[in-house]
Parts: structure tokens; C-alpha cells; sequence
């Protein structure tokens, strides 16, 4: 067994530890740590990009459904936790994704971990970005199939990873369409007909995309045309949408194919009605008002501009994550507590999460940012940057 005094002092002295430090939602984007209550910070660290955790039709239909429904669904869904209202959010997410049915789960970790394991084993293969989220990674590893890393967005990698291994049985593609970490793009297109000349399944996250991209909100894979060559969409509630939960999108066949054998699926609580009810309001709303997301890429414009006008050259990328290279933890780890003393909140992302010599500091644009806060925290991280 692992000295846990020894790890944990060793993990200590290279930057690597983690610790929990709550802090307190002060709303509109702003909060307090624990223990330092008179400090307000701007909070660049959320991935609530639309500002919906906080708007007033998701409250109320949360409230509603508690005030109907009571606080859990009370078993799983093939038990007697199977509410019309997750029917009602399905039927929502599948319209919104160009797909013929949906699924919802407990969290996209649990998405990840149940669907890539039902559709695959060890008699399959799995081409996945090296740069896919940890979940990602732990469905593949728990599926058994034989695993095959491509490089980052190098679809030339994997033409050549499938022309050699590609083989007879079942192959899955695991993509997302924009990186957590990097926040760049995956070259969807190109990739749709990498995936029907080899046959492949072709599965995309978008738990960074729904709700920011495309006309309807419907994720890159509405923006880039590609819904129906992507097999699975899979997303979050929990980012852009302002609630929780996660979901697959996908043709009635599949959907109902892993009803039986998702097993993160089969074997959990249903999400409970009044996160249920928040996420389909949120569905409804962001194909209702498109300018929630044109305000956000306002924003995102806009604070990208200020540090290129104040002499940041590193590419900013083409989303609302914006990761800013340190290279080692305690660099990151130092940068974000000169950030903190300045009145921003950004964390500083070490590894496992992010290779080696690759720390960075992750900001986050939300519509809770208003010009000032931009330009607040632009002015901040130019003082810091090298």
C-alpha cells in the first residue's frame, strides 16, 4: 500500500496538492472565500458561460417542480424514479442536437464512464484524443477495449492510426468538440469523414459547446453542420445550461440499446425534479433567446482584444476558455494567488489535469462579466504574465 503521509508530503513539495477552500456565491459572478469575508472577487473560474445558474425562469421551474414533485425521484429510472418530466428534458435535448432520442445521467462524468462501455469491450478498439477528459478516459479504460491515443487534433495521426489498426470489429472515435483545458476546436468536418470512410462510431463531447455555439445553442456539432454524422453527441447541464445532470444524444436504436446496458445509467438515482425542471427550461431558453450567446462572444471579443492590445502574443483560441501557458505548478499556483490579491479568482490547472510542464492559469468569460470586470481582470493578469 502507498505511504499516504510520504505522497501527500511528496505531492506537497512539487506543487501538486489539492485542497478544498470553499468559497461563498456572492451572485452576478463574484464571491468570497471562506475565512476572508470582507474581499469580494471576480470569478473567472465558472463554467456557468450564460449566467443561467442564476436567471429567473430556471429558478422558477426548479421551485415549481420541488414544490410538486419534493426533493428526489426517490429510485432509478427503470425502477419507480421515471418521472414524465425527464421524458419531457429528453425529448427537449434530442431536438436540440438534431438527434432522434436522448438519455439523461447523474453527471457527464458518469455519461462518459457508463456510455463508452456499453458500446464497446475487448474485442473493439477506441481511438481517443489524447487531450479527452479524464472521464473520457476512465470510460475507455473501463470498457476493456483496446485503447489508441492520436495525437491532439492531429487528424493525419489518426488516418494513419486507423489505416494500421483499424481492423474488423467495432471502432468508436471519442472526440470533444471544444477542450476544457485548451479551449480549442475539434476539426468536426474533417473528422465525420475520417470516421464514414473507416466505418467507425463516431462519439462527440460537448459539455463546453451546448448552449455557446450554433443558432439553437444545439453545440458545435449544430454550428459545423454535422449532426448526423456524429453517432453520440454527449453534453453536460452543468456548464453553459445552468443546472446539472449530463446526457447522449443519438438515433432510438442506441438510446435504447444503452437503457440496458449503461450501467451508471441502470444502476442510479434519476436526477431529481427540480434539476430536471431547471435543465428544460434551460434547453427551451437558450433556443428561445439566441442573445444570450451573442452577448457572451461580445464579451469573449472583447476581453480577448484587451490583452492582444496589452501585449499578450499567445493565441487566445476561439472560445470562451482561454488557458494561459505558466509551465510549472508553483509557478500557476503563484500567479493565481497574485490574481487573488487583485480581486480575480482564477485557478491554476496542474497536472494530472494538464500534461506535464504544462500548468496554466484557466479563465473562464461568463455573461456575468460585465465591461469593468473585463477590463479589471485584463489589467491584473497583464501585470502577471511574462
Amino acid at each position: 500500500m502507498v505511504d499516504l503521509k510520504d505522497w501527500l508530503n511528496q505531492q506537497r513539495e512539487k506543487g501538486g496538492l489539492r485542497t478544498l477552500r470553499p468559497v461563498i456565491h456572492r451572485g452576478k459572478g463574484r464571491l468570497l472565500l471562506a475565512g476572508n469575508d470582507d474581499r469580494e472577487l471576480l470569478d473567472f473560474s465558472s463554467n456557468d458561460y450564460l449566467a443561467l445558474a442564476e436567471h429567473p425562469t430556471l429558478i422558477t421551474a426548479a421551485q415549481e417542480a420541488l414544490n410538486r414533485f419534493g426533493t428526489g425521484s426517490g429510485a432509478s429510472r427503470l425502477m419507480s424514479g421515471d418521472l414524465a418530466l425527464h421524458h419531457a428534458l429528453e425529448e427537449a435535448v434530442a431536438q436540440l442536437k438534431g438527434k432522434e432520442a436522448a438519455l439523461t445521467f447523474g453527471s457527464g462524468y458518469m455519461a462518459n464512464a457508463g456510455i463508452i462501455p456499453a458500446l464497446v469491450d475487448r474485442h473493439d478498439l477506441i481511438f481517443s484524443d489524447r487531450l479527452n477528459h479524464a472521464s473520457i478516459h476512465d470510460g475507455c479504460r473501463l470498457s476493456g477495449a483496446r485503447l489508441v491515443r492520436f495525437r491532439h487534433n492531429d487528424l493525419n495521426h489518426l488516418e494513419e492510426l486507423l489505416t494500421e489498426k483499424r481492423g474488423t470489429g467495432t471502432a468508436l472515435i471519442v472526440v470533444e468538440s471544444i477542450y476544457s483545458m485548451d479551449g480549442d476546436r475539434c476539426p468536426l468536418r474533417e473528422l465525420v469523414g475520417l470516421k464514414e470512410r473507416f466505418g467507425c462510431l463516431l462519439m462527440v463531447d460537448e459539455a463546453h459547446a451546448t448552449g455557446v455555439f450554433g443558432a439553437n445553442g444545439g453545440g458545435v456539432i449544430e454550428e459545423d453542420g454535422v449532426s448526423d454524422g456524429v453517432d453520440l453527441a454527449m453534453g453536460t447541464f452543468g456548464k453553459a445550461l445552468g443546472s446539472y445532470g449530463a446526457y447522449v444524444a443519438g438515433n432510438r436504436e442506441i438510446i435504447e440499446y444503452l437503457i440496458n446496458r449503461a450501467r451508471s445509467f441502470i444502476f442510479s438515482t434519476a436526477l431529481p425534479p427540480a434539476v430536471a425542471a431547471a435543465s428544460l427550461a434551460a434547453v427551451q431558453l437558450i433556443r428561445q433567446e439566441p442573445a444570450l450567446r451573442q452577448d457572451l462572444h461580445e464579451k469573449i471579443t472583447y476581453f480577448k482584444g484587451l490583452l492582444h492590445t496589452g501585449g499578450y502574443g499567445a493565441d487566445l483560441g476561439p472560445s470562451q476558455i482561454i488557458p494561459i501557458q505558466v509551465g510549472e505548478s508553483s509557478a500557476a499556483l503563484n500567479k493565481a494567488d497574485l490574481l487573488r490579491e487583485q480581486g480575480i479568482f482564477a485557478t491554476a490547472v496542474r497536472p494530472p489535469t494538464v500534461p506535464q510542464g504544462t500548468a496554466r492559469l484557466r479563465f473562464s468569460i461568463t455573461r456575468h462579466h460585465s465591461t469593468a470586470d473585463l477590463t479589471k481582470a485584463a489589467k491584473a493578469l497583464l501585470k502577471i504574465v511574462d
